[in-house]
């Protein structure tokens, strides 16, 4: 049976994650994690992916428009290599360029309130990361 995947949208304050159906066809959000600190961040991720029999981790790599890396893209990067190091899962970096925008602009088009598209962004942005992450799988794409 093939295992599941895995998706992170990794902030500075939370994490937004979302789980593949069990065929890798369709991406499922299943909220956030608090991002207090990395190592038990880590940890909640690790049992999150042991319980959905994740055989694969992709992390959002939010690189400039102009293709260059930042901060951000580097705390993604420092990131992902302690979730790879602590499942021992194998971990994608995807480019997640205007997957939060993508995330805001659906939301507004549901006319979803402020309060609840505070609350809903993360989980939906892990979300397009993966649904992206999919598509271009089954069409022959696969890393960043």
């Amino acid at each position: 049976m093939k295992k599941r995947v895995m998706a992170l949208d990794v902030g500075t304050k939370r994490i937004g994650v979302a789980v593949s159906d069990e065929i890798g066809m369709l991406a499922q959000a299943r909220g956030y994690i608090e991002r207090l600190n990395d190592r038990k961040a880590v940890e909640e991720i690790h049992l999150a992916a042991e319980k959905d029999d994740v055989g694969k981790i992709v992390i959002g790599l939010p690189i400039n428009m102009d293709g260059t890396s930042g901060e951000r893209a580097c705390d993604s990067r420092r990131f992902a290599g302690r979730v790879k190091d602590a499942t021992c899962i194998p971990v994608v970096l995807w480019d997640e360029r205007l997957s939060t925008k993508e995330a805001e602009r659906v939301m507004l088009s549901a006319d979803v309130s402020r309060k609840k598209r505070k609350e809903a962004i993360d989980k939906l942005a892990a979300q397009i990361i993966l649904q992206g992450y999919l598509d271009a799988r089954e069409n022959g794409g696969e890393y960043v």
